[in-house]
């Protein structure tokens, strides 16, 4: 049995067995012919030789194991029940067969295929989406299922929490989902850079800049924020609101593209109104956030944000301070006591009861892949390592094409250049970089190249 568009499809047992007519050595010929084809095909696009002694090893047991399949013979209770299955299966058949008013088609229980389908006509009756854009947009009804909920660990946090992960690739509004990000996670990027980190060396550009433009001092202290379960704790009105807001602030005479503010809005909540998905043999619908999975939620959940950190990037321009977020990760840089910062920073936390931060104040930060200090008024900088870390990258022996190898060394030295302020700090990163790429098997001469 497997989950296919929120319904169960039946599979017929020891079907080989029962349904085909051709000898079990034809069978085996013809799956092993099948089977080597698209093995040799794989091999040779990764330039490995299908004539050396491994590779014909490996045919070799590939054989044995089809063979040994076929050949083996069925438990007795198990073949009886295949056999009874399968008598009922070509009675329904003929069933079919005789009665031609009988039509069988997909459900659509939670009308959600049924809401794309209707909402992509409308747009392309209004030509604001092509016939063929529709048809892109349209979910594979052969793919088409519900998403699936799995819990993935954050082994970095105490207690290893679960990020809730909605795996929705085949969802009914998926494409629809990933078409609407791209129209405004640009716009967003664009209206938000100056207060969004695009990385780690980002922030240490930054701070660069903020000491050569004469604002950092002795007293100067650094502040990190985690908003909690951004993606599953904003608001559904308020998130729509907020988009409805920013839509109309950079549209251009009501308009983001061929799309009106009503068009996107409806996709808008087409996507959060179809967030269904299958936990444990029950179905679920998510009313509080947005997927995590889903295009959408990222360009949502920092439009929301965008508006909620207003009152902060005022607060730190008119000091000439940094704010800045990636994601739920926020920085800032403040002169004030810490006394006045926390004020600040507890009138945020009380402005949206939906918005949560977890924040710390301190000389020595920890922000993303780097470590901020302020060490006897100097600013110091190096590469910061997650505990829960391990000293992991593509192993040497991986069949990957070699400028791919050759790019890991040369990227990893590149970002301790970039972010180590301190020679000493580069060289124990160049030691932990060294030691990494030997655990992974990569030649001593090849990492001094």
């Amino acid at each position: 049995w497997s989950s296919h568009g929120g319904s169960l499809k039946y599979i017929i047992p020891c079907q080989t067995q029962l349904c085909s007519r051709k000898p079990i050595d034809d069978i085996i010929i013809e799956q092993y012919q099948n089977m080597s084809k698209i093995v040799k095909d794989c091999l040779q696009d990764n330039d490995i030789f299908t004539s050396d002694p491994r590779s014909r090893h490996a045919f070799l047991q590939l054989e044995r194991i089809i063979h040994d399949l076929y050949s083996k013979q069925l438990p007795r209770n198990f073949l009886r029940r295949a056999h009874s299955e399968y008598k009922v299966v070509r009675s329904i058949q003929r069933l079919l067969r005789q009665r031609p008013d009988i039509v069988i088609r997909r459900t659509d229980k939670t009308e959600n295929l049924h809401a794309v389908q209707t909402l992509l006509h409308y747009l392309m009756t209004e030509n604001v989406i092509t016939k063929k854009q529709r048809n892109r947009l349209l979910p594979n009804l052969n793919k088409l299922e519900l998403g699936h909920y799995h819990g993935l660990p954050k082994p970095h946090k105490p207690g290893t929490p679960l990020r809730p992960i909605i795996a929705s690739i085949n969802a009914s509004a998926t494409l629809v989902s990933k078409f609407l990000n791209d129209l405004l996670a640009p716009i967003f990027l664009q209206v938000a850079r100056k207060t969004t980190f695009i990385n780690g060396i980002d922030v240490v550009r930054q701070l660069e800049k903020y000491v050569s433009d004469g604002y950092y001092e002795s007293t100067t202290k650094f502040i990190t924020a985690d908003v909690t379960d951004l993606y599953t704790m904003i608001p559904r009105q308020g998130a729509l609101e907020a988009l409805a807001r920013f839509c109309l602030q950079h549209s251009k005479q009501g308009k983001i593209g061929t799309f009106t503010i009503d068009h996107i809005m409806k996709m808008a909540r087409l996507i959060l109104d179809t967030n269904a998905f299958v936990y444990n043999k029950k179905y679920y619908r998510q009313i509080r956030g947005g997927a995590m999975g889903s295009a959408l939620t990222q360009v949502l959940a920092n439009i929301y944000m965008f508006e909620w950190e207003q009152n902060l990037i005022k607060h730190q321009d008119e000091r000439n301070e940094i704010y800045g977020r990636y994601i739920d990760d926020i920085f800032m840089t403040t002169n004030e006591t810490i006394h006045e910062i926390k004020e600040e920073l507890e009138e945020a936390q009380n402005r949206d009861v939906n918005i949560k931060i977890n924040y710390k104040i301190d000389i020595s930060v920890d922000f993303l892949d780097v470590c901020i200090t302020n060490e006897n008024s100097q600013l110091k900088t190096k590469i910061y390592h997650k505990p829960a870390a391990e000293s992991y990258t593509l192993p040497y022996r991986s069949t990957h094409p070699r400028h791919i190898h050759r790019n890991i060394p040369y990227g990893a030295f590149l970002r301790a250049i970039r972010i180590c302020s301190n020679i000493n700090d580069f060289n124990t990163e160049r030691c932990h970089i060294d030691v990494s790429l030997l655990l992974n098997g990569y030649p001593p001469n090849y990492i001094t190249k």
